[in-house]
């Protein structure tokens, strides 16, 4: 038995998808980006007049970068409202998953809780500064070779060394990477 989708909302899912992506400051091509999806495919689910045969697999990936849990598009479609992501009001975390929010651009936060794989991670502190630090985190292609992988680490570790050593040049005596690496 097939769904009917007579009754479906799609104009006001694509009010909804506009709304939450410009209230997060994101341009249609950084929720592409973000949801690992082509800018028409934001195009086409923020058309008031798109009525698709189909649910877009393109909406369940661009949801919890709208802030909104899986589902919520389907929500919305039937007269319903999004679910909203759990935040902790205290610490900015969200609460079922410990992921940092609300202190950190949208942008980066994204970067921080993608599935691509985590190819390393560091912390190293900045010269001049007491206490000052810059924390990077280096992920891959999620369909990379492990050739690719391997390019991407030695790219990845050539920037280090620069890193720490422009860290030496302005002024501390050693670099001081405190690494909370994967590798």
């Amino acid at each position: 038995m097939t769904e009917d989708r007579t009754n479906l909302q799609w104009a006001r899912l694509a009010a909804a998808i506009k709304a939450a992506r410009e209230a997060r400051g994101l341009r249609q091509i950084d929720l592409a980006e973000l949801a690992g999806i082509s800018e028409g495919s934001i195009q086409n689910l923020e058309d008031p007049d798109r009525r698709p045969s189909r649910m877009p697999q393109s909406l369940a990936k661009v949801e919890p970068h709208l802030g909104w849990s899986a589902g919520s598009g389907v929500a919305i479609l039937k007269g319903g409202e999004p679910t909203l992501l759990a935040t902790n009001p205290r610490d900015g975390r969200r609460d079922s998953q410990g992921r940092i929010r609300g202190q950190l651009p949208l942008r980066i936060v994204d970067e921080l809780e993608s599935d691509d794989p985590l190819l390393d991670s560091a912390v190293i502190e900045l010269p001049g500064v007491d206490g000052a630090r810059m924390t990077v985190v280096v992920r891959g292609n999620p369909n990379a070779t492990p050739e690719q992988i391997q390019e991407a680490l030695l790219a990845w570790r050539k920037a280090e060394r620069r890193l720490q050593r422009l860290s030496v040049e302005e002024g501390s005596d050693t670099p001081n990477p405190r690494a909370a690496n994967g590798s």
